[in-house]
């Protein structure tokens, strides 16, 4: 994961900050929590905190809404893209000959050891 996608899926928001960030109540964002589509973190007091793909998702979430969807239909919808991803990460995945062999050709190429040095003899 890269650092951009890190710092987007750490939880720092509190649920006010949301609401002003969607335009939605505490009460249909709490709605979209209980149906799956966002899942916040608990601080040690229990608040919840939700992360910038949380919002990114909740804005989305108001989108399909806007466009004439039910909460199944937008349920579907991202589950389809989980499945998707999913599908993708196992196609993708490396066997353990392949994660040797790009470890092996890193540290050759970090090591120069196939490089022409200046202390070679000719």
């Amino acid at each position: 994961m890269s650092e951009k996608e890190l710092r987007k899926s750490m939880s720092v928001f509190p649920i006010g900050t949301v609401i002003k960030l969607t335009d939605l109540s505490a009460r249909q964002i709490r709605y979209y929590e209980a149906q799956k589509l966002v899942t916040p973190k608990r601080t040690d007091g229990n608040q919840r905190t939700y992360s910038l793909n949380d919002v990114d998702r909740l804005l989305e979430v108001k989108d399909w809404l806007k466009a004439g969807y039910d909460m199944a239909g937008i349920r579907s919808i991202y589950q389809e893209k989980s499945a998707t991803t999913t599908i993708q990460w196992e196609e993708h995945r490396l066997t353990d000959n392949d994660v040797r062999r790009l470890f092996y050709d890193d540290i050759l190429s970090e090591s120069r050891l196939g490089a022409t040095t200046p202390f070679k003899r000719s």
